[in-house]
């Protein structure tokens, strides 16, 4: 009680006669060295994978011939013939990402000019905040909601359309990623 606080230079609190030293140099220092510190583990952490993806990626290639891995036109590491061609990954990404797009692109595009130029105030408070929530969804999420719910329903609209299909993840990408394209 009666004891006034009064901020002086160089970081010295006076309370009342008596001043208070607090050394802002020792605790920049402090600041300083945990910082390092929490840079120095990010950096070691991403050297350390890197270090293990190559370590991997070296005894990989000792088993498997690049030219078999980069020109393979199969991909089964399962079975007992493994046979470890990346083509099909990479036609198969390459399909549901082009499905994605198509989906995506026009959806974006197209819900992007509307709400900016046409939509109504109340309606883009609304139809704003659900996109940026669908944008917070993890991917294993949508994954599995193609596979449990947009396969079935694909499949009754085409009955011969197998369980592990492009269709439906090209779908359901396009429908994550359609925050990404409207904002």
């Amino acid at each position: 009680p009666g004891h006034r606080l009064v901020c002086g230079q160089r970081g010295q609190v006076r309370a009342g006669a008596r001043a208070i030293a607090v050394s802002t140099r020792s605790l920049e220092w402090i600041v300083e060295r945990l910082l390092f510190l929490c840079a120095a583990l990010s950096v070691l952490t991403t050297a350390g994978i890197i270090a293990v993806l190559a370590a991997e990626t070296v005894e990989f290639l000792r088993e498997v011939s690049i030219v078999e891995f980069l020109t393979g036109t199969e991909w089964t590491p399962l079975f007992a013939n493994q046979r470890f061609g990346v083509l099909p990954l990479v036609a198969g990404t390459m399909l549901v990402s082009t499905i994605a797009m198509t989906v995506a692109l026009p959806m974006g595009l197209l819900s992007a000019i509307y709400l900016s130029e046409y939509a109504p105030s109340g309606l883009r408070r609304v139809v704003k905040p659900v996109l940026e929530l669908l944008a917070g969804v993890p991917t294993v999420v949508y994954g599995y909601f193609a596979l449990t719910f947009v396969t079935p329903l694909l499949q009754r609209l085409f009955p011969t359309l197998s369980g592990f299909n492009a269709l439906s993840p090209g779908l359901v990408m396009g429908l994550m990623i359609l925050p990404l394209v409207s904002s």
